[in-house]
């Protein structure tokens, strides 16, 4: 068997958080320690662990919302070298974030009155320019990734501010999935689907596994974890010690 030598995508050493607080006379809460955990090309991660274990502070800081007390977080780009979103500086972070890391969150922030079908378009369109076949593409594809998640056409071009719950989050997942990237961060994705659509989220993710991207998943639905794992962590095995 000829073995992977291929670098990781993503790769956390020792990597560790705790939280203060302020209002408690500055008590320090740890959440996670000694944080080790390699993904590669075509794996999903499922991070498993009861709520309140740190699931999404460890989404959070992989993606840099939360910034990690100690430890080091490597994103391998497409192309170029390798960043420490833990020392890189904001202008690096939005590269990474533009090209190479998505992230799937439950809730959907855009700017008002922007319509559905801009807001799914917009990561393709931002790499379009002025080249306006390339923005018609980017468009087509939006139209392509709407119907697919079974988005009315007639609420293509209304603000998804208006929609139901389940709507926004199929706005959210086409506009965080439409652009292919080597590193794709989902926290649970399906948790206001229906079966149909779960089904449809299911297989964009096997997918996304299939041309060789690396994803790391909460799912509360243990049905869709059980379908989509490559493997599965114990984000309880990082609770013992935070630096």
């Amino acid at each position: 068997m000829m073995m992977n030598t291929q670098p990781p995508i993503l790769e956390l050493k020792g990597v560790a958080k705790r939280f203060t607080l302020h209002h408690q006379n500055g008590i320090e809460l740890p959440v996670l320690g000694n944080v080790d955990l390699t993904v590669g090309a075509g794996e999903c991660v499922v991070l498993d662990g009861p709520s309140g274990m740190g699931k999404s502070t460890l989404l959070k800081m992989i993606y840099a919302n939360y910034r990690a007390n100690a430890g080091s977080i490597t994103v391998q780009p497409a192309s170029g070298p390798a960043v420490d979103v833990t020392q890189a500086s904001p202008r690096a972070l939005v590269q990474l974030r533009r090209d190479t890391v998505g992230y799937v969150s439950q809730f959907l922030r855009v700017i008002p009155r922007v319509s559905a079908l801009d807001v799914v378009a917009e990561p393709l369109a931002e790499d379009a320019g002025d080249d306006i076949h390339a923005l018609e593409a980017a468009r087509e594809t939006a139209r392509q990734w709407l119907t697919r998640l079974r988005i009315p056409e007639r609420l293509w071009h209304l603000p998804p501010a208006t929609f139901s719950g389940g709507e926004q989050q199929r706005i959210n997942i086409a506009r965080n999935m439409i652009k292919p990237k080597p590193l794709l961060l989902l926290d649970e994705p399906t948790a206001s689907l229906d079966a149909a659509n779960t089904d449809t989220v299911i297989a964009l993710i096997g997918e996304a596994v299939a041309r060789g991207a690396a994803l790391v998943g909460i799912f509360h639905d243990a049905h869709v974890g059980a379908a989509v794992a490559t493997r599965r962590v114990n984000v309880a095995d990082f609770r013992g010690v935070a630096a």
